[in-house]
């Protein structure tokens, strides 16, 4: 490979037009953060006042305690729910944390919400963050407390709830620890949590575990016993067994666990950073006016590449060739990362170079930076004639099979089969993360409507029918406005399709810490693809 160039910004910060796209970003980042204000206390004040006259932390307060001081925290799908009947969050904690110098995976149920009960939002939230766990080889912490299901969905949660004790287990067989702090109820199903856990810590007249509660025991057999008798911390700490440590109080759980962490004296697998860690030339903060909250408006994906890349370096592969996919290579925060930026849509000459590119990364065992700026693929008889589908195929081969791992990051839209071409959602990364202008869809709302638009005049021509213009302008409206509603980087977080809405000022650290997880797994590439047409 050539030697890596500088890359030199052509964006005037100080021009009306930078000024007023980051007055408009600053707005759409504004409604995030008003949503993610919203979480610490979704259930209430009244729930929190309650849990803390408990002498009870509330889970990000946990969570705090548990990292190293003054490392950064990655919360994953903080806003999973937002849009559907679900509270935004779903009452759990997701994230990924640095604890005694290991990044491990963390959850923590969040008792301010229905009492820790786990709704059907809650479990799909958990299925992705073991996934994230399992495919990055990170221990898992387990800061449980919780009522276990919420009764009255049952329908829409019993069948695949299970799953999660299954996927405790299977980390395990693979050699992935995990540790359960117990700060209150693990009830029902939910004793199944500390019960398939590699390590256990109670905390002591707090922590509880059983199958079924005081009340259910009695209308089963006719029982009369209290909670600490039936499934209490000091019970199973000497007589069941299923507490390997009892804790004095919560900071004292948090102290065993950090302890077990540090004994398990973990070893990453990848390579870890081998690049020169510089700050980037231009300042992260300009990232907020470097995309356009206007995603109709086109940008050059570079300005982002030279405000998180080590020392803005890139080295371009084929850059007069597919212009319209820029890919190279770069390092970010010491990592070597191959990156693929969309600067339009998707040429057959962009997609034959994308799957090359992709070749090569697997070849030398680098991961891949997805960065989303796409409207699809070319349409059109010359496009047609001139392979788009041969040569979109290829690259979405190239994807599909490549094995280093992937990931995402929505700088604008993500339209149509694009999203496919650029290893989206369906196509496995290891992270997605959006910035708030994202869009998503089969493509966009006035295409969209408009698309709709000629099939319903049609039809009617078809069944020698008159339009009705004004009921055709209706619907062409109400369509527009659905398909722009669901094609927001809110909808698209609240319904998990990525990993969570991110300041773009803070995409360098979110990436680092992203793939210093990522190399806690060994990193290796495809050598093997599907047949494809040449």
């Amino acid at each position: 490979m050539s030697e890596a160039s500088v890359i030199q910004s052509r964006i005037d910060t100080t021009s009306d037009d930078y000024q007023q796209n980051l007055a408009e970003m600053q707005a759409l980042w504004d409604e995030v953060q008003q949503e993610m204000g919203k979480v610490p206390t979704i259930g209430g004040q009244r729930y929190v006042d309650r849990h803390r006259s408990r002498g009870k932390m509330l889970v990000r307060e946990r969570v705090e305690a548990l990292i190293d001081p003054n490392t950064a925290l990655l919360e994953l799908s903080p806003l999973a729910g937002w849009g559907t009947q679900d509270p935004i969050g779903v009452g759990t904690f997701n994230g990924i944390g640095v604890i005694e110098g290991v990044e491990c995976g963390i959850a923590g149920s969040d008792m301010t919400v229905r009492g820790g009960a786990g709704n059907p939002t809650t479990w799909n939230k958990q299925k992705r963050f073991f996934q994230i766990v399992r495919e990055n080889r990170l221990p898992l912490i387990l800061l449980n407390e919780s009522a276990g299901a919420d009764l009255p969905r049952q329908a829409d949660i019993f069948v695949y709830g299970g799953e999660q004790f299954r996927d405790i287990t299977q980390l395990s067989k693979m050699g992935i620890p995990s540790i359960c702090v117990a700060f209150g109820p693990n009830t029902a199903g939910g004793a199944y949590i500390p019960g398939m856990s590699d390590y256990t810590v109670f905390v002591k007249e707090r922590g509880t575990a059983y199958l079924g509660g005081p009340p259910l025991v009695k209308m089963a057999i006719n029982e009369d016993v209290d909670e600490e008798t039936l499934g209490g911390a000091e019970m199973h700490s000497r007589t069941s067994g299923l507490s390997d440590y009892l804790a004095k109080d919560e900071m004292d759980g948090l102290r065993i666990a950090r302890q077990i962490v540090r004994h398990l004296e973990w070893k990453k697998l990848g390579p870890g950073p081998t690049a020169l860690p510089d700050d980037p030339l231009y300042d992260p903060a300009e990232l907020l006016g470097c995309a356009m909250a206007n995603v109709r408006i086109p940008f050059d994906i570079k300005e982002i590449h030279a405000r998180i890349l080590d020392g803005s370096r890139f080295e371009e592969f084929k850059p007069l060739y597919g212009e319209k996919l820029v890919c190279g290579w770069g390092s970010i925060c010491g990592f070597p990362i191959g990156i693929l930026g969309n600067n339009g849509i998707l040429f057959s000459e962009e997609a034959s170079k994308g799957a090359q590119f992709i070749q090569l990364c697997n070849k030398l065992n680098i991961p891949l930076l997805f960065m989303h700026n796409i409207t699809g693929f070319m349409v059109g008889s010359k496009a047609e004639q001139g392979g788009i589908i041969r040569n979109g195929a290829k690259l979405v081969n190239a994807v599909s099979n490549s094995t280093v791992p992937h990931l995402n990051l929505m700088v604008g839209a993500s339209y149509g089969a694009g999203n496919y071409g650029m290893a989206g959602k369906s196509y496995n990364p290891r992270f997605v993360f959006t910035w708030p202008n994202h869009r998503i869809a089969v493509m966009g709302p006035e295409p969209l409507a408009g698309v709709m638009d000629i099939i319903a005049r049609n039809a009617a021509a078809g069944r020698g029918q008159e339009v009705d213009e004004k009921a055709l302008e209706e619907r062409r409206t109400a369509l527009e406005a659905q398909i722009e509603y669901e094609s927001l980087a809110l909808f698209s977080t609240g319904r998990l399709w990525d990993d969570g809405i991110i300041h773009p000022a803070d995409t360098r650290t979110v990436l680092g810490l992203a793939l210093s997880a990522i190399h806690s797994n060994e990193i290796k590439g495809a050598t093997e693809y599907g047949v494809w047409r040449h």
